[in-house]
């Protein structure tokens, strides 16, 4: 009877057929990358910076894009991008040399161009990717919570539009005219008030009660 590989066992060979594709990849990719920037005019001491630079840029921004301390959603995916475009720009760059040793292709201007340009453009793409990095979007909570500090500063800036108390009640009176021109004499209600003068419902409470004092002091002295 023969025992079933245990788990111990599988992953053993799927790191270790892991690692030696992993380190086939590396070398061939190096390679072909290092050729590349050879051919496209790089001195032979500073090939090697080509494939460097393309798998350091790779790595950077998969490690961003896959990383659970990576809050940002622009930055996530920004670093997906990237990581697949650094990709595609090895599996490029090795083609295009092999092309070119097996004379598919002749290297023309534009791959010198687009080589040369490589450097400077993976310092800024990836500088970039460390600001967007560091960003923190902000949460469901915390918006509700500027909203609510956003009514706030509205509801005292309302309470601020009259200055004394004096001023309140003047301006309650001149509602409660306006209003009982326009209704047939009714008097003002407390929700009319609490609307035109911006106050709480208590505040428009107390100012309709000294309203209704001051119209019946006049009806009074009118007898």
């Amino acid at each position: 009877m023969t025992t079933p590989p245990t788990n111990a066992d599988r992953d053993w060979w799927v790191m270790a057929g892991m690692t030696v594709a992993a380190a086939s990849a590396a070398i061939a990719s190096f390679s072909g990358l290092q050729g590349l920037a050879h051919i496209a005019g790089w001195p032979s001491r500073m090939s090697w910076l080509l494939p460097i630079t393309l798998d350091a840029y790779a790595m950077t921004s998969a490690r961003v894009w896959l990383a659970a301390s990576t809050r940002s959603a622009a930055a996530r995916r920004f670093a997906r991008f990237n990581a697949l475009g650094a990709i595609a720009a090895s599996i490029a760059g090795n083609a295009t040399y092999h092309a070119a040793r097996t004379g598919l292709l002749s290297v023309s201007w534009p791959i010198v161009v687009l080589v040369g340009a490589v450097p400077a453009a993976v310092l800024g793409l990836t500088a970039h990717l460390h600001a967007l990095q560091g960003r923190t979007e902000a949460t469901a909570e915390d918006r509700t919570g500027d909203r609510d500090r956003h009514s706030r500063r509205t509801r005292r800036k309302r309470h601020r539009r009259y200055r004394t108390e004096d001023e309140l009640i003047h301006a309650a009176r001149a509602a409660d005219v306006r209003h009982r021109e326009a209704n047939d004499g009714r008097p003002i209600t407390r929700d009319a008030l609490r609307t035109t003068l911006r106050v709480s419902n208590a505040r428009a409470t107390e100012l309709r009660r000294q309203l209704i004092e001051e119209g019946t002091a006049d009806e009074q002295a009118d007898l």
